[in-house]
């Protein structure tokens, strides 16, 4: 079985590292413990950060690569790594160019997020969130690969490492569960895993480090449970800033559902293009683009005045600029339009009141005035009740996790000495020390795309090193112990001895003991039995049929409870009572759908292909009186 990386993790920065691994020629198996690739990077909402990428030069935005490394140091603070942080940003432009070349993303649009001297912030113009549109680009991508060559790359979903193996300092390979059943696999390990935003398990880092965090809602889908922390603190990785946990302040708050413990993210550029925070007096508290703990602290100190709910406010040119996100969120129920005399209804703070805030937050942008909270850039003026507006209700949320197990900038698992494992890396949310003490918007995609590449580059330069010395896996050790003797007394029989074992006739035990070492076997008419570790390629999908059945609109709306839950989309029906636990984006996406028509919001976010692909098991027929608009 020729030598392969394994990477644990399959959201953006595992999916960079595997892709990296391929095309520096590479072998690579993928895992991960849920059914869908994608994890948190997939709700990305605002972009990637960039300094002196070819848009920001196209568009004459005089940035440079030292301006952005000074502006993560200070968001960093007293935890900033100087050595990570160059990494972080030096290859900032090449990651953002990596993707435009590689996977043909459009990341021509640019943003000015809180802490960010310039507009560095990218995405693209197609109408999905950037997280999704990048990831997703990826993942099938993968999937592709693993199609056409199943010898160079295994996709093995539903798996669950449960632990990473090691002789003395050098990780072997991983455990994993797989069907009930545990499996190991050799080789060179990264872990892309994730951080631990939504852990409220009973070993939950949270309530350990950072347990005035804990009753708070999160943005993370439910998998972000820091598995892959835990298993390297077991073997003696060291966890770093653990108490270093980035409270979102704008989680969107469902009217329906105020006290769910999962919340949709409010974009950052939300307020990078002009979103105002108002207070239940209908008066601005903070700079909004200020950093996000920042922002957070000052809602905390509203609140403890009285003076909430706080809302999201967007004129109508900040609504057109992000017209995607307002119909997304605005679809999903969490933001309504409404003129700014019904916004100062509302809010319950008088028009007279309302038009005083934007007058004078006019004549700060203009100059006229100074902003008592230091704001200093301003975006699609000016405000005024006369126009219509985009609002929506805020709280802080649980968001991300600086801390981490420690790494160098080779993206090496640090032990507690400070010294690298062999054969470990680490890359994404799961890699502290990389953001300090807070990170800037933008740069979580950013984090996982470099060091997933740096991840993938020192992975490939580890086994080619190995190969030279002839140090491979234990597999490989094993077959050098081999000793073939030929017995002239007996033509045609072979004896195989082991080492200093006595010998063992037959050829078969070379199979047998590589076999303990494989990824399960897919059986299939193209599986190579004198190669166990070697995959058959996936059968042919079968036939995507939609069912005959037709319910109208009126029977689907009956339907709208979390046990027993369907929605129509594009003239067909699911029925996603028994599924909701597999939705990537987690099950409050598909709760706020219930009993209704979804096309719109599924059309902004999915390619039509993930039912066919994904879920063909809950199409249950077709709406009656509308054409079926799904392409399959």
């Amino acid at each position: 079985m020729a030598p392969r990386v394994i990477v644990v993790g399959g959201g953006l920065a595992g999916l960079s590292a595997a892709h990296t691994l391929y095309l520096a020629g590479g072998n690579v198996v993928l895992l991960d413990k849920n059914n869908f690739f994608g994890g948190n990077s997939t709700k990305a909402t605002s972009g990637i950060n960039g300094a002196l990428t070819r848009t920001q030069v196209d568009q004459n935005i005089r940035d440079s690569v030292k301006q952005f490394y000074d502006d993560t140091l200070k968001s960093a603070r007293d935890k900033a790594r100087p050595d990570l942080i160059k990494v972080l940003t030096y290859k900032s432009a090449a990651a953002v160019e990596w993707l435009q070349d590689v996977f043909n993303l459009d990341l021509t649009l640019v943003s000015r997020l809180g802490g960010h001297s310039q507009p560095r912030t990218h995405r693209g113009h197609d109408a999905k969130f950037p997280g999704m549109a990048i990831t997703y680009a990826l993942m099938q991508r993968i999937e592709e690969l693993s199609e056409k060559e199943p010898e160079r790359v295994q996709l093995i979903k539903k798996a669950r490492v449960v632990k990473v193996n090691k002789e003395g300092n050098k990780a072997t390979g991983v455990t994993y569960e797989y069907n009930g059943e545990n499996h190991v696999v050799d080789g060179p390990v990264i872990l892309a895993t994730g951080g631990y935003a939504a852990d409220f398990s009973e070993s939950s880092l949270l309530k350990k480090y950072r347990p005035d965090t804990y009753g708070l809602s999160s943005t993370n889908g439910q998998h972000a449970t820091g598995d892959g922390l835990k298993m390297l603190m077991e073997i003696g990785g060291n966890g770093i800033d653990l108490d270093k946990v980035q409270v979102h302040p704008t989680g969107l708050i469902d009217p329906k559902d105020p006290g769910s413990k999962w919340k949709f993210l409010a974009a950052e550029a939300l307020r990078g293009e002009g979103g105002l925070l108002l207070n239940s007096d209908g008066e601005r508290f903070s700079d909004e683009l200020g950093h996000r703990d920042y922002v957070s602290g000052q809602m905390w100190k509203e609140k403890e005045k009285g003076k909430w709910p706080i809302r999201l406010v967007l004129n109508s040119k900040a609504s057109n600029v992000l017209d995607f996100h307002t119909r997304h969120y605005s679809g999903r129920g969490l933001m309504k339009k409404m003129t700014g005399k019904e916004l100062a209804k509302e809010i319950g703070c008088g028009e007279e009141r309302l038009q005083k805030t934007f007058k004078t937050y006019n004549a700060i942008a203009e100059g006229k005035e100074k902003d008592p909270y230091g704001k200093r850039f301003f975006h699609n003026l000016p405000l005024d009740i006369s126009d219509t507006f985009h609002v929506a209700l805020m709280e802080p949320v649980l968001h991300f996790t600086m801390g981490g197990i420690e790494i160098n900038d080779q993206a090496q698992v640090l032990n507690s000495e400070g010294k690298p494992f062999e054969g470990l890396f680490a890359c994404g949310e799961l890699a502290g020390g990389v953001h300090g003490a807070n990170r800037l918007g933008g740069s979580s995609l950013l984090g996982c795309v470099v060091y997933g590449r740096v991840a993938g580059d020192s992975a490939s330069r580890y086994l080619f090193q190995e190969l030279l010395t002839g140090r491979t896996s234990t597999a490989a050790q094993r077959l050098g112990q081999i000793s073939l003797h030929i017995d002239p007394s007996q033509p045609g029989k072979v004896a195989v001895e082991w080492g200093n074992q006595s010998g063992v006739q037959g050829d078969s035990t070379i199979a047998q003991q590589s076999q303990t070492s494989a990824a399960p076997v897919l059986k299939g008419s193209a599986a190579d039995s004198s190669d166990p570790g070697k995959v058959s390629k996936p059968n042919a999908p079968k036939e995507f049929k939609i069912p005959d059945k037709e319910f109208t609109l009126e029977e689907v709306k009956k339907h709208n409870k979390k046990e027993d839950l369907w929605i129509a989309v594009k003239g067909i029906v699911l029925d996603l009572t028994n599924w909701v636990d597999e939705h990537p984006g987690g099950p409050q996406a598909l709760y706020t759908h219930m009993g209704k028509d979804a096309s719109e919001e599924f059309e902004m976010l999915h390619d039509d292909e993930v039912i066919p692909k994904y879920a063909p098991e809950v199409v249950i027929g077709r709406v009656k009186g509308q054409k079926v608009t799904l392409d399959v």
